[in-house]
């Protein structure tokens, strides 16, 4: 029966809304889940993209001012060898440096009719210069008209402390102490004596540094020199440029190398910020070109791509829904259906289950009456069979009753034999049935057992055969074992004709002993061949044997105790064949 819905439960509670509401969790957590890892990676490579684009125009940029350094160290160096300054010089005659030297740096200078020269060379035009005496400190110059005007301040900054024995690098504050402070850049290159070949001193020319973007603040790339704690950086506001420098200074004392990058926010513009020291082993003071990235575009481009996921997260949601309704519904029948025939198939299993138990009990008492029946039975044939010989033991009886008194007495033999086997059936059935395991001897148990089978009368004049190894060890019970062989010897002499033949043959598979019984006579027809181990069954061929029909089961139902097996391997008009397997007992023991 299928029990009526319970009044609560409606809508929400039913299979088929929880189906969907399961569905949609399911769904939306993994749409989310993909669409966030979705955004989160590609907002990363798009921000890595910016950092590699932002890294690729630095080099170019660092490449074009690193052919720029190396024609102003060429420049430099070539004054250095001028003869006149060599002459002022090596001859001490320093009130004649500076004169000497003007007409030998008049196409160096940024002077008037610069414009005349050639235009490479304008582009290499000095602001100034100075000459370093032999402690590396800036020699005055008598006029500072043709060699360009430094403060003093200004000046002592060209002080080294010692001369240079190869080109320094450096930069120095223009205008230092006042709001509109710069930063020039300086090269000091070292004069050699080309009579000792020492350095005698020094020639020190200043040059206005280039700058990244061309001081523009719509450059995508700006950048300035950050020095002694002040950053010229003119495409920065003013309250931004100071918090930048503030945060380079740490940054720079912080960094274990020459050059690092992190984030800064200026104005409210993000900006990626990136520095790179420009005179790394130089006697000047440390300096670093600051290079800044504005990442507004970037940041855009982020919170565009959010968008576009979060508008494609919806739709793909709502297509979830639709399709989890349809889906829910198509689905929620068959469930359906199958509630209301898991129940009907409840109420089979349960009257399956009750027929089962019966079932059961039944056979459990089937074999406790056989057990028992079989077990009284011993007595009365006992005694029956002690009557009878007690009456062929008188003397009143003729010959005709002696013979059918001894045929009684064989008959109770039989009887006692029916019912021993019907007791281990039983006992096998209930398992009770224990096997005392033990290394035994199989080739010995066939040769008694063919002992045996030679002494008995032989009303068909058999011919016996066989083939046994003389060790053949296997593993199990001497009686049991015996039981089994004894039972298809005694059927392959039954069921045989005048004349045949018995063979019986033994010999190792692997790990399995295995013998052949085959004996000649009638061959089981093939309908019979499937019922031969079953308990009473008898065929077409021992309708006219003496037998009760359960020595065959009880033979393979010992064999298959001793993990062995019994089976039927040929019958036909010429041979039936049976074949028996024993496991294999290859360690040596205990006598068998």
């Amino acid at each position: 029966m299928i029990a009526e819905p319970e009044p609560g439960i409606s809508g929400v509670a039913s299979f088929r809304v929880k189906l969907l509401v399961a569905m949609m969790l399911v769904v939306s957590f993994v749409a989310i889940t993909i669409l966030f890892f979705a955004q989160w990676n590609t907002a990363s490579n798009v921000r890595q993209d910016f950092q590699r684009e932002f890294r690729d125009e630095l080099a170019a940029l660092h490449a074009v001012q690193a052919v720029r350094h190396a024609a102003l160290a060429e420049r430099c160096r070539v004054l250095a060898r001028r003869p006149r300054i060599h002459a002022a010089l090596e001859d001490g005659a320093l009130d004649l440096l500076y004169p000497s030297a003007r007409d030998e740096l008049l196409d160096v200078m940024d002077t008037e009719g610069a414009e005349f020269r050639e235009p490479e060379a304008y582009a290499l035009r000095a602001r100034y210069y100075r000459f370093l005496d032999g402690k590396g400190r800036a020699i005055p110059p008598p006029d500072a008209k043709d060699v360009g005007a430094l403060a003093p301040a200004e000046e002592s900054q060209l002080d080294l402390g010692s001369l240079p024995d190869k080109p320094q690098t450096g930069y120095i504050l223009r205008d230092a102490g006042t709001e509109a402070e710069a930063i020039d850049e300086v090269i000091a290159m070292p004069i050699i004596s080309t009579e000792s070949g020492e350095t005698i001193a020094a020639i020190v020319l200043g040059f206005k540094p280039p700058t990244l973007g061309g001081g523009s603040p719509d450059a995508w790339i700006q950048g300035g020199i950050w020095l002694r704690g002040h950053l010229d950086l003119v495409s920065l506001p003013e309250p931004a440029r100071g918090e930048l420098a503030v945060q380079l200074t740490r940054a720079i004392a912080a960094s274990d190398g020459d050059h690092g990058g992190f984030d800064f926010r200026g104005d409210g513009v993000p900006y990626l910020v990136s520095f790179k020291r420009l005179n790394p082993g130089s006697l000047f003071p440390a300096a670093f070109e600051v290079s800044i990235f504005p990442l507004a575009a970037s940041l855009s481009r982020e919170r565009r791509l959010v968008w576009e996921f979060i508008a494609a997260g919806v739709l793909l949601l709502a297509g979830a829904f639709l399709a989890s309704h349809v889906l829910s519904r198509r689905l929620s029948e068959p469930v359906e259906k199958l509630a209301v025939d898991s129940e009907e198939n409840r109420e089979h299993w349960h009257r399956a289950e009750a027929a089962l138990e019966s079932t059961s009990q039944e056979l459990q008492r089937s074999a406790r009456f056989s057990a028992d029946a079989s077990h009284q039975l011993k007595t009365p044939v006992t005694v029956l069979r002690a009557g009878l010989e007690g009456l062929l033991a008188g003397e009143h009886l003729g010959p005709e009753a002696r013979e059918e008194v001894s045929a009684l007495v064989h008959q109770t033999f039989r009887l006692a034999t029916v019912i021993e086997d019907l007791l281990l059936l039983s006992r096998m059935d209930a398992g009770r049935l224990q096997i005392q395991f033990a290394r035994m001897n199989l080739s010995a148990v066939l040769e008694a057992l063919l002992d045996d089978l030679g002494a008995l009368p032989d009303i068909f004049d058999l011919e016996i055969d066989h083939d046994i190894p003389p060790k053949l060890w296997i593993t199990g019970e001497k009686r049991y074992a015996e039981l089994i062989v004894q039972n298809l010897l005694e059927n392959a002499r039954k069921y045989n004709h005048t004349g045949g033949k018995v063979r019986i043959s033994a010999l190792e598979d692997g790990d399995w002993a295995v013998v052949v019984v085959g004996n000649t006579g009638p061959a089981i027809p093939v309908p019979s061949q499937a019922h031969i181990f079953e308990r009473f069954h008898r065929g077409a061929v021992g309708e006219n044997v003496p037998g009760h029909g359960i020595g065959l089961n009880l033979a393979r139902e010992l064999a298959r105790l001793h993990g062995g097996d019994l089976r039927l391997s040929r019958s036909d008009e010429t041979w039936t064949e049976f074949e028996l397997r024993f496991r294999l007992s290859r360690a040596p023991a205990g006598p068998a």
